[in-house]
């Protein structure tokens, strides 16, 4: 199974491109959200890309779906655990980038998601009744900056981010906009954190250090 390339962009469609690796060429469909992302890439240009590999008995021939980031493709592969999207349907749908998606889901926004193509009211809702709960961390994958309570923004550049925020979530009772401020807070304090683990550390030992601000 093909998980991830590396390449040169030998040919860019609508919605796929071919890959060059090692003198072998790979048709790989994108999502929307993927290909805007590749508007100034020329052909020869240096790409790298997480592939989810789709071959069945129905579908012998394999099918590669490409994205940019790892936390991407996991997003895809939950999204397609709906009821009735199968991930040809779903690398059409994917209009909008995953954070934008997840978000909709988490905060129960029919309305984003019909804007989706092929997401009409219903499917918008059973979406939101299979995966609310479960993509809350995927609300900070993209590489921009997260906004705090104050307006000040912090860069958030580690997909493990979005990670800590799920826990925060779904692990240890916070709530999303609650968890996004304390990982932005513990960036902000000390932005050479390279681990998930460390930023765990980072963010309760800055929540200790308020708590004892408050005694």
């Amino acid at each position: 199974m093909i998980a991830y390339l590396e390449g040169r962009l030998l040919k860019k469609e609508k919605d796929r491109i071919v890959l060059l690796v090692n003198h072998v060429g790979y048709e790989i469909l994108l999502p929307a959200f993927v290909m805007e992302s590749l508007t100034n890439c020329q052909l020869d240009d240096e790409l790298s890309l997480y592939i989810y590999f789709h071959q069945t008995e129905r579908t012998p021939r394999p099918v590669l779906i490409g994205f940019n980031r790892e936390a991407e493709r996991e997003f895809f592969e939950l999204f397609i655990s709906v009821e009735t999207i199968g991930p040809m349907k779903a690398v059409k749908a994917l209009t909008l980038p995953v954070e934008d998606i997840a978000m909709a889901i988490e905060s129960r926004d029919a309305g984003v998601l019909k804007k989706l193509s092929g997401i009409g009211e219903r499917m918008a809702n059973k979406i939101i009744a299979t995966l609310q709960g479960k993509t809350g961390r995927f609300g900070a994958v993209r590489k921009t900056a997260v906004s705090r309570e104050d307006g000040e923004d912090v860069a958030v550049e580690k997909d493990f981010a979005a990670r800590v925020i799920d826990v925060l979530v779904s692990k240890l009772g916070h709530k999303f906009p609650e968890a996004r401020e304390m990982v932005a807070n513990a960036i902000q304090r000390n932005p050479s954190i390279v681990d998930p683990e460390s930023l765990f550390e980072e963010v309760y030992r800055g929540g200790r250090a308020t708590d004892e601000g408050q005694k």
